[in-house]
């Protein structure tokens, strides 16, 4: 090879080589742009997706495709972002085909976006997106190219917008009536204001008028002697009448400090008329609650006054004609029944005369046990009808009322017979109650009897005790004081009462029993021993249903019950000469009574006829071991006063008070004072010497 050739190779050599040496650097240059291409596109695809995922308007792409319904009638959800489902209503909807979503909605879809896939023209529209109730805006335009056969769609949530937008056009529909309403509507109420009978007034702080009505005007002008006008200051124009003058600011201050009242007052001027008013006072007060003035609606009552006065004196008048309805039903039982007794007491001590002056001797226990029969008739009906009036004389103690019921069991269930069940609930844990536990029994014992002859044919009869706690409006209905009090309640099956019957209960010597079988004063007598004793009785009844009577008795706070204690017995104690017992009593004849009785068994007595006479010896130097005394006495010292007197000098003097009815006034509501006791007429003699034994056992000491 010569040197021309060689050359010529080296030359195309050197030229290989730079072109080899262009064409690396082109190839790096290639690589940096594609890895600055890769980067650009992948932060371009983080940017897009991070928007897509951001943008509060929900954002999808769809796809079409050839359905069942023909070319392109369906769409499938390709791309959704987060806020798809808030605007929409519909959760993942990524692959989800419009034909399933939303079947009745689906060909207005369709048509919509299938004519921006076609034309390429974007579209902004409203539409109700029927399935979820919402409407939407929104906005369509196609993804290029043509062949992806896809469409973006943009839309948001404006069904509020819509509903404000129809709640606008309703308002400017009914603007215009609504103000034609509200200005008949204000001045309906300015002439029904200024129309009314009523005095209606506002003020401000400063006292003057903001408005006065007509009425209001004239009455103040009749009342004051001042016709007063809107801006008129009130104390200002009462300047000259201070009297006046505070009353208003007084009542009116209550008002502007935000107080509402109600008062009822007398207004007018001496010489004038004067009329009663009820006068409403309120604070005025703009939308925030900020005080403005006051306000007040007053009205003449004095008509209105005097016919409730009217209604009370007919409503006491009528009371008054029920009174005296009810006492001569009562006086009319009550001398049928005594005109009875008297007759065997008196026809009987008639004939024991007889046979005594004509000294056969032989029959007269006959007479005297036949007037001592009526003798105790006659006290038992005194004993009702003093139970009926509140006035018979108790004995209360603390008392277990299950113990009571439990010891009746037996004595309840020989009365009502076997063909009634009896049954007797008692409730734990009961509370005592202060009551005179004999008066109880007997309660109970009655309302059982009447419960039997309430079951002629049979039936169940039950006896249930229980605590209750009676709120102000359960004591309300049962007239008594809200607290804790213990029920006794007997229930019958029986024929049950009517409304007419339950209302006329408790009224003496009414009965439903057949003629000769009840005297009418069982009921009375019980619930006037209930009343006496701070409590209640209440009948629950429905015909054919039964009945239920209920005794509320008031809770004891102190001690425990007491056990009954036995009676001293006349045989228990023989008295010797040394006791002196002084009798005081305005009756000749029971002073004899009660001489002889006590003298019989060895003590010494001493007789006084009042009250005075009686305090003479008792302040003397004479021994006095008991003091036996009416309640009721002339000469201006009753029984009580008499003892109370005696024991200033005296003060371990015993005391028996004897009594008809109970003066709870003068004996101190059932509360004696130790050493003290009561004993009530009538009383057999034997009854009164066990007290009296009973009472100097008791202590030995002499005054």
């Amino acid at each position: 090879m010569d040197s021309i050739e060689f050359q010529d190779l080296q030359r195309r050599l050197k030229t290989l080589e730079e072109e080899n040496a262009r064409l690396k650097a082109l190839g790096a240059a290639d690589q940096t742009l594609r890895r600055r291409a890769e980067s650009a596109l992948a932060e371009s695809e983080e940017r897009y997706r991070t928007l897509f995922n951001s943008i509060d308007e929900g954002f999808c792409i769809i796809e079409f495709f050839d359905g069942p319904h023909g070319p392109l009638s369906d769409y499938v959800h390709v791309e959704a972002n987060p806020a798809y489902t808030q605007h929409a209503g519909i959760p993942n909807v990524v692959g989800q085909k419009v034909r399933e979503m939303v079947p009745d909605e689906a060909d207005g879809w369709v048509e919509l976006y299938r004519d921006v896939l076609r034309t390429g023209r974007p579209i902004r529209f409203e539409r109700e997106l029927v399935a979820t109730g919402r409407h939407l805006e929104l906005a369509a335009f196609r993804v290029e190219p043509a062949s992806r056969k896809q469409v973006a769609v943009l839309f948001q949530d404006i069904t509020a917008r819509k509903g404000a937008e129809r709640e606008l056009q309703q308002l400017n529909e009914t603007l215009e009536a609504r103000v034609v309403a509200a200005l008949a509507e204000r001045k309906l109420m300015a002439d029904l204001v200024e129309g009314t009978d009523a005095f209606v007034q506002v003020v401000d702080p400063d006292f003057r008028w903001l408005a006065i009505n007509g009425a209001s005007a004239r009455e103040f002008h009749r009342i004051y002697g001042i016709l007063p006008k809107v801006g008129d200051n009130m104390l200002e124009l009462l300047e000259d009448q201070p009297e006046h003058r505070d009353a208003v600011r007084a009542v009116w201050s209550r008002a502007l400090a935000g107080e509402a009242f109600v008062e009822v007052a007398e207004f007018g001027a001496p010489g004038r008329a004067r009329r009663f008013y009820e006068m409403r006072f309120n604070c005025l007060r703009d939308g925030s609650g900020r005080p403005l003035g006051a306000y007040h609606f007053s009205y003449d009552v004095t008509d209105r006054l005097k016919e409730q006065e009217r209604l009370h004196e007919a409503e006491e008048a009528l009371r008054q004609s029920q009174k005296m309805e009810a006492v001569g039903q009562l006086t009319g039982g009550l001398a049928h029944d005594f005109n009875n007794l008297l007759t065997g007491i008196i026809g009987s001590l008639e004939l024991l005369q007889v046979r005594l002056g004509q000294g056969r001797i032989k029959d007269i226990d006959r007479y005297v046990t036949a007037a001592q029969g009526a003798a105790k008739r006659a006290a038992a009906l005194t004993h009702r009808l003093l139970a009926f009036s509140r006035r018979q004389t108790l004995d209360p103690k603390p008392t277990d009322v299950n113990r009571l019921v439990m010891g009746m069991e037996e004595l309840v269930r020989r009365t009502v017979g076997p063909e009634i069940a009896l049954e007797v609930v008692t409730s734990g844990g009961m509370w005592a109650t202060l009551i005179d536990a004999s008066q109880l029994e007997n309660a109970l014992l009655n309302l059982c009897i009447n419960a039997r002859d309430a079951m002629p044919e049979g039936g169940r009869l039950t006896i249930e005790t229980a605590n209750r706690w009676l709120d102000e409006h359960a004591a309300a209905e049962l007239d008594l004081s809200p607290g804790q009090y213990v029920s006794l309640c007997v229930t019958d099956t029986g024929a049950g009462m009517t409304p007419e019957v339950i209302a006329r209960a408790f009224d003496p010597f009414f009965t439903t029993k057949p003629i000769g079988q009840g005297t009418g004063l069982g009921l009375s007598m019980v619930y006037g021993f209930v009343r006496q004793s701070g409590g209640q009785l209440r009948i629950y009844s429905e015909v054919g249903q039964g009945t239920t009577m209920c005794l509320y008795l008031p809770r004891h706070y102190g001690k425990e019950a007491d056990k009954p204690s036995l009676p001293a017995t006349r045989n228990a104690v023989r008295s010797e000469a040394s006791h002196t017992i002084l009798i005081v009593d305005d009756e000749p004849s029971i002073r004899m009574l009660l001489t002889d009785a006590l003298e019989e068994i060895g003590f010494n007595v001493t007789e006084a006829h009042d009250g005075p006479t009686g305090l003479n010896i008792l302040q003397s130097d004479p021994r006095i071991d008991l003091l036996v005394t009416d309640v009721g006495l002339p000469g201006g010292m009753n029984g009580r006063q008499l003892a109370d007197a005696a024991r200033t000098t005296r003060p371990a003097l015993k005391v028996l008070f004897i009594t008809g009815y109970a003066e709870n006034a003068i004996i101190g509501n059932g509360q004696l004072a130790p050493g003290m006791q009561v004993l009530t007429k009538p009383f057999v003699v034997e009854a009164l010497a066990a007290r009296v034994l009973e009472m100097i056992k008791d202590g030995t000491d002499r005054t």
